[in-house]
């Protein structure tokens, strides 16, 4: 018997655009407030020492001796201010628009919105009247289809092998079959709202043996979970709506001057009336829902990657013959990708030996490309990790990953400029060589943290601007402990220190420079303080040293020193 699930996402604009805004928001820029603000020039606090010609005066420390957070993480103590204030941090009312007619009128609302008395169709000078601020976007139908497209795809390569989009706002998925693999059909419906969920998207979902059924039990039943025993679609659809046959608004509103309300009153008035009085459509779409007749299911078909299959009359095993197998083969793939307007970011080349074993060889692109000679040399150079065996019956190079790739613009033709050297293909080449993991650019985060301030980012990725407080070019990772420290607590740099065996006189330094832990990643840093300073010794090196804790309160650490990095 057929199990037919409706995959129900009912704010699927609203979460769209609030997912992309979560991903793509700027920190906030407000700046924080320290108390001696100004007195050190990268507004991390400290002042300069000078060993050699001190005085007895103490020098300023304009580190704030409340907790406080440097620019570094304004986000995080705007966070905490959100968090302490006493009013609630619901999300503002959103709405989109598109114009009907002569008018602009809402298309899509969200909780707050509908919560409000705003419903889709009304105007939007009507709702902005209702509610002062409503937040109104542009209607996006085609991206709302593309993003549910890959969805349905997505559903169609892991959860079951037919899926169809059903409608704009919604999928059917078909666990004929496949249930079973995912351990029964409640377990598969949590995972695959879990999924949603972890997406950022609302959803609901309802499983019956026909996709009448499911579509009207996942858009107007009760919870978001809804499992329809086999053969009891009639009592379940018996208390819904007319509206959940998916009928048109005249056949609904003539429905209505009869006196029929749900379901359960059109099951029981006899067939030959409505048909006279209806049509046809109002007693198909019930026996749809009922499972009496059926309903055409137009699944989502995944596109096999581009690949060339070759065969030869007699087995081959030289390296020379799977080099001119490899450049037949990208000749052709070549061509193919040009006709379908593709190029290649990943390529297998596999080789299937004649005692039935497949040997498989890939290579990956920094930027999506096509260009022949290129690719052939990044899979020539993995020739020698094919073992032939007794021979090799047929190759098949495939492009695992593929990109869009349109007419590109010659740089400085025109103008008489050189254009810049293109490094892709040296990237490429290194990452064959060396492995991509060890091709990396460093860049800037957004994190008080020293050692999480920096991450890797692939080769020709955007990197995030550098902050202008002084850091050191080499960062120790772990920090290394410091032993016999001689400094004033609470604000004075050391005198002097051991490292690796070896004691070092300080002669200059400046800061501190505080550093409060980030307690929104991790309870234990809550009161974690660090105090930096730049040191350098009398033989002219410059260290970047940190004390564990503010020197006055115990539970900011354990007065414990470390080197952290080197300049110059």
């Amino acid at each position: 018997m057929p199990r037919l699930a409706s995959l129900f996402l009912p704010f699927l604009p609203i979460d769209r655009i609030r997912r992309s805004e979560r991903k793509d928001a700027p920190p906030s820029s407000s700046s924080p407030r320290f108390r001696g603000e100004g007195n050190h020039p990268q507004g991390g606090g400290g002042a300069s020492f000078n060993f050699e010609a001190e005085t007895s005066e103490r020098p300023a420390c304009s580190c704030p001796n409340a907790p406080g957070f440097r620019p570094g993480a304004r986000w995080a103590r705007d966070e905490e201010i959100r968090s302490l204030a006493p009013i609630a941090t619901a999300q503002a009312p959103l709405v989109t628009a598109h114009r009907s007619g002569q008018r602009v009128v809402l298309a899509a609302l969200s909780r707050e919105a509908l919560a409000l008395g705003l419903e889709p169709g009304m105007a939007v000078t009507q709702a902005r009247m209702l509610v002062p601020g409503l937040d109104v976007r542009d209607s996006d139908p085609e991206g709302d289809g593309a993003w549910l497209a890959r969805l349905g795809l997505l559903a169609a390569r892991r959860w079951t092998p037919r899926a169809a989009v059903s409608g704009p706002d919604g999928l059917w998925l078909d666990l004929s079959g496949v249930a079973h693999l995912f351990g029964g059909e409640r377990r598969m419906a949590d995972r695959i709202l879990a999924y949603c969920a972890r997406l950022g998207f609302s959803a609901r979902i309802a499983v019956a043996g026909s996709a009448g059924a499911a579509h009207a039990l996942a858009r107007f039943g009760a919870g978001p979970l809804i499992l329809c025993p086999p053969g009891g679609e009639a009592a379940a659809l018996a208390p819904l709506p007319l509206a959940a046959l998916r009928l048109d608004e005249p056949t609904l509103a003539a429905a209505r001057r009869l006196g029929l309300e749900t379901i359960a009153d059109l099951v029981a008035k006899p067939r030959a009336p409505l048909q006279r009085r209806f049509g046809r459509s109002l007693l198909t779409r019930l026996d749809q829902a009922l499972g009496r007749a059926g309903e055409p299911f137009d699944p989502i078909v995944p596109v096999d990657p581009p690949s060339i299959l070759l065969r030869f009359v007699e087995p081959i095993g030289t390296a020379e013959a799977i080099a001119e197998a490899m450049a037949e083969a990208m000749r052709r793939l070549v061509r193919r990708l040009e006709q379908e307007g593709l190029a290649v970011r990943r390529l297998d080349f596999a080789c299937e030996r004649v005692d039935g074993e497949t040997q498989i060889v890939g290579v990956g692109t920094a930027r999506a490309t096509r260009d022949g000679p290129h690719l052939l040399r990044l899979l020539g150079a993995r020739i020698e990790t094919i073992e032939p065996g007794f021979g090799i019956e047929c190759v098949r190079l495939t492009a695992a990953r593929v990109e869009p790739l349109g007419p590109q613009p010659i740089e400085g033709g025109l103008a008489g400029e050189r254009p810049a050297p293109d490094i892709v293909p040296l990237i490429d080449r290194l990452a064959g060589r060396l492995g991509s993991r060890r091709l990396y650019r460093a860049s800037a985060v957004e994190s008080d943290v020293p050692e999480r301030s920096v991450r890797r980012v692939p080769p020709l990725a955007a990197t995030a601007a550098w902050p202008s407080w002084p850091r050191p070019v080499r960062l120790l990772s772990p920090p290394e402990r410091i032993d016999n420290v001689v400094a004033l607590l609470p604000d004075q740099p050391p005198r002097r220190f051991s490292w690796r065996g070896r004691a070092y006189r300080v002669r200059q330094a400046d800061g501190p420079e505080r550093i409060h832990g980030e307690w929104w990643k991790r309870k234990g840093e809550a009161e974690a303080v660090r105090d930096y300073f730049q040191v350098e010794d009398e033989a002219g090196q410059r260290f970047w040293l940190f004390r564990r804790g503010d020197g006055e309160d115990s539970r900011t650490g354990d007065l414990s020193w470390y080197l952290h990095g080197l300049f110059g």
